[in-house]
């Protein structure tokens, strides 16, 4: 997926794509099961048509049914998702975030713990 690819999808394509990603493989009928407010079936299948083509997913036979999955893998697209939130909401601050998150009430003690130790261990890899 290229850098920007994954904001560029419509929101019904990005909806198949999050099934996708959940999921890990799913036929067409499971990936409508799984969508909010689901289009038809055929629908569906137009939808998977447009994405393979753009390169976001491909298929597999098995047992002489189509399987889809993502072309992409997760962690490549979690790093372009973040790309985006932070550029849109963040103004690409990874800094104002990473304090949204820390000031909030979404992280436990253990979980800033895990994350002052990652940023220690950052640190000393960057000699800083």
């Amino acid at each position: 997926m290229k850098k920007n690819s994954y904001q560029q999808l419509s929101r019904r394509e990005r909806q198949v794509l999050d099934v996708l990603y959940r999921e890990e493989r799913a036929s067409a009928a499971r990936i409508r099961e799984r969508m909010p407010d689901p289009p038809s079936y055929s629908a569906v299948r137009a939808l998977l048509r447009v994405l393979e083509e753009k390169g976001v997913i491909r298929h597999e036979v098995q047992d002489m049914h189509y399987v889809y999955l993502p072309a992409v893998p997760r962690d490549e697209a979690k790093r372009s998702a973040l790309r985006h939130l932070v550029g849109t909401f963040f103004g690409g601050s990874v800094e104002a975030a990473v304090a949204t998150l820390v000031s909030g009430d979404e992280l436990s003690k253990a979980e800033l713990d895990r994350l002052g130790r990652m940023i220690d261990k950052r640190r000393k890899e960057e000699g800083r």
